[in-house]
């Protein structure tokens, strides 16, 4: 009998304990207030600071790609600028169209009247 005597008084103990919290937070609505408000002012700095974290990451593979895309640029420039070089195109039409430039005698001056 008295380990049913301590259940049910420790029953009511927990009833009273929720009773007593009930009633202070009910009593002390502005104070609740304020301790809801700074949870979730909280909880908003925390996911403020991974949405930021997360930009970050995703600011630095954006310049990454970019700096990637610019050595890429100059290389094209560098390839375009040794294509079009005068001295290579010269070589090539001598090499495979086999065509030379003219000599002195062979030059025709034609005159507009």
């Amino acid at each position: 009998m008295t380990a049913r005597a301590s259940s049910n008084n420790q029953s009511a103990t927990n009833f009273n304990l929720l009773g007593i919290l009930a009633h202070d937070l009910t009593r002390n609505k502005l104070r609740v207030l304020l301790y809801l408000t700074v949870i979730v002012a909280g909880f908003s700095v925390i996911l403020a600071s991974h949405y930021n974290r997360q930009q970050n990451i995703r600011l630095e593979s954006l310049m990454q790609q970019r700096d990637e895309l610019d050595v890429q640029w100059r290389n094209l420039v560098l390839e375009q600028r040794a294509l079009t070089e005068h001295n290579r195109i010269e070589a090539m039409v001598e090499k495979q169209l086999d065509m030379h430039r003219p000599s002195a005698d062979q030059e025709v001056v034609v005159k507009i009247k």
